[in-house]
């Protein structure tokens, strides 16, 4: 304790509070404690005092509560990125194009576009303490796109829970003895259905395996519906499934990252552990190995096709979940000083490793599916959902302990969905409860409203022609609007507030300025490799006017008017909740 003697006639006491390191959670407070007064000789102590929980942004504006631990928020991070497409969508793209040789460009464009897309998001949100709307005060111009995002990850839970109610349907259906997809005696079934075994003309356009009518036919009662004009009632089964799902997400975010960082310890870890257990199950079948052979067989011809590299930067703008507001939204509860910079290369490298990993887990049993079956692989391997409700749940049933192996696989696909669900519905959340601010003290009350909402609209994709509700929405809630929103914010950044301006706020938070690699990359790159994203955004009918250098999208005029509509419309939505 340092101690200071003043005579008492001119005794002042000023402190001057010492400036914050540039790595420092922002200023100490000095505490001056009178002790006694002894023969007209005052004496008194000078102690520096911890902060408190709440800490004080730079600019002076109060923050935050912060994640409890830093493990919650890279978990939250990783389990938001490492979702269903990982397993159902990368493996297919490098099989279908050439194998091993299709890391050359994921690599490429994971080093050049999307680490750097990832590192701006946690940066930004983290520096700003606001959501995705919020953080554009730095350029009040751009807030729309803010709105934007926020918008069309309200849309993908539209759909995306719908799925995870799928999942949990199946994960219901497998407590049985024997799963109810093996054979063409149930009520559901049609005079096409037809066993993989008995039936040598199975590769017949108008056959059906049992496995493919109980999704179809079970599952989605599609065969109940006409068209789009035909929804019909909810079916009560499908919507229980999705009560249940909002209701999990609900207790996983009503309290904030105090809550769903406790959440993910068990949603983000567990699908390694069932993909381990998976793996170490597959490769022991029969043509197992054939069937990882041809995932990593390399055919370096094919990277001569530009497809094959759009397809590659297509995975990679998605599959980190840049564009979302999700990044931002977790971020903006991190500790000010807090290593973003590291944070975005282990959790986008983690999310690289584990789509590649997945591949040997579902490989391993596609080979064994072609084996079986005596097909060629290309005849069972397919991406999207047929291949986690068709394919895999046909596979699992044909091992001994299928149902055992039935719980085990739905159970990840359930881990898969929830966090990445939690991802996108907290972006939602923070980013409107940062913007209008008097929602803060009514968390619970407006995540319940979220939560709601979402399960209420969800409903028309449960019904009995909800498959084609849930096609129109996945086709376009996600598709051109997120990369363009992502176009938009890349040079919001990097050429309206500025490169150095931004390298500056990431010194200030981690006492380390961007290296040129990535100011360069920010500026110039990153926007490059949004505009050359031509395949992914026009429809495949027109692909031939791609390679004649013929791309619509990308006229001026239809761009801004693109962004006039995106951001005029979130702006009266966001004034009107």
């Amino acid at each position: 304790m340092l101690t200071e003697r003043v005579p008492v006639g001119v005794m002042s006491s000023v402190v001057a509070p010492e400036k914050p390191a540039s790595n420092t959670m922002g200023p100490k407070e000095v505490e001056l404690i009178l002790v006694k007064e002894q023969n007209g000789v005052q004496f008194t102590s000078t102690t520096l005092v911890a902060p408190t929980q709440t800490q004080t942004h730079p600019s002076g504006e109060e923050e935050r509560e912060t994640w409890g631990k830093k493990i919650d928020f890279l978990l939250s991070v990783i389990g938001f990125a490492v979702d269903l497409a990982n397993v159902w969508r990368f493996p297919y793209l490098c099989y279908k194009n050439g194998g091993g040789a299709f890391l050359v460009p994921y690599l490429f464009f994971m080093v050049i576009a999307g680490m750097p897309l990832f590192y701006m998001e946690l940066a930004l949100g983290q520096y700003n303490r606001e959501g995705a709307a919020g953080v554009w005060k730095i350029c009040p111009i751009f807030k729309g796109v803010g709105f934007t995002v926020i918008l069309i990850s309200l849309y993908v839970g539209f759909y995306y829970n719908v799925i995870i109610s799928w999942a949990l349907f199946y994960l219901f259906s497998s407590f049985t003895s024997e799963l109810p997809w093996v054979h063409c005696n149930n009520t559901w079934n049609s005079p096409n259905c037809s066993d993989w075994a008995d039936n040598s003309s199975v590769t017949d356009f108008y056959k059906a395996t049992p496995a493919h009518e109980y999704f179809e036919r079970a599952v989605l009662h599609i065969q109940d519906s006409h068209g789009i004009d035909d929804l019909g009632r909810p079916r009560w089964q499908l919507t229980s499934c999705l009560a249940v799902v909002i209701v999990l997400l609900y207790f996983s975010l009503w309290k904030g990252v105090k809550t769903s960082g406790k959440v993910v310890w068990i949603t983000a870890t567990m699908p390694y552990v069932v993909l381990t257990v998976l793996l170490l199950r597959g490769v022991t079948l029969p043509g197992a190995i054939d069937g990882i052979k041809a995932y990593l067989s390399v055919d370096f011809l094919r990277l001569c096709d530009a497809k094959v590299w759009i397809e590659a930067a297509t995975q990679i703008c998605f599959s980190l979940g840049v564009g979302f507001g999700v990044l931002i939204a977790f971020s903006s509860y991190n500790k000010f000083g807090n290593n973003c910079y590291r944070d975005a290369i282990i959790t986008s490298s983690i999310n690289s490793l584990t789509s590649f990993f997945s591949g040997f887990v579902v490989f391993s049993f596609l080979g064994y599916m072609s084996y079986k079956h005596n097909v060629a692989l290309d005849k069972v391997a397919r991406d999207g959902a047929g291949l986690v409700f068709v394919i895999y749940p046909e596979a699992i049933a044909t091992l001994p302990g299928s149902s055992v192996w039935a719980v085990i696989f739905f159970i990840m696909l359930l881990t898969l969905g929830i966090d990445s669900a939690m991802g996108g519905m907290e972006s939602v959340i923070t980013g409107l409860i940062d913007e209008f601010k008097f929602l803060h003290k009514h968390r619970e009350l407006f995540t319940l409203f979220i939560v709601v909402a979402t399960f209420l609209i969800s409903l028309f994709c449960v019904t009995n022609g909800g498959m084609y509700v849930f096609t129109l929405l996945d086709h376009f809630a996600a598709g051109t609007s997120i990369l363009f929103g992502v176009l938009i914010e890349a040079i919001g950044i990097a050429w309206f507030y500025g490169v150095d301006r931004f390298s500056d706020d990431i010194e200030e938070m981690i006492g380390q300025r961007p290296g040129k690699y990535w100011r360069l990359c920010w500026k110039f790159v990153s926007p490059c490799f949004l505009l050359r994203l031509a395949y992914a955004i026009t429809p495949e009918t027109e692909h031939h006017l791609v390679d004649n250098g013929e791309v619509r999208q990308f006229t001026v005029s239809v761009d801004l008017i693109l962004l006039y509509y995106n951001c005029t419309a979130s702006l009266h939505l966001c004034r009107f909740l």
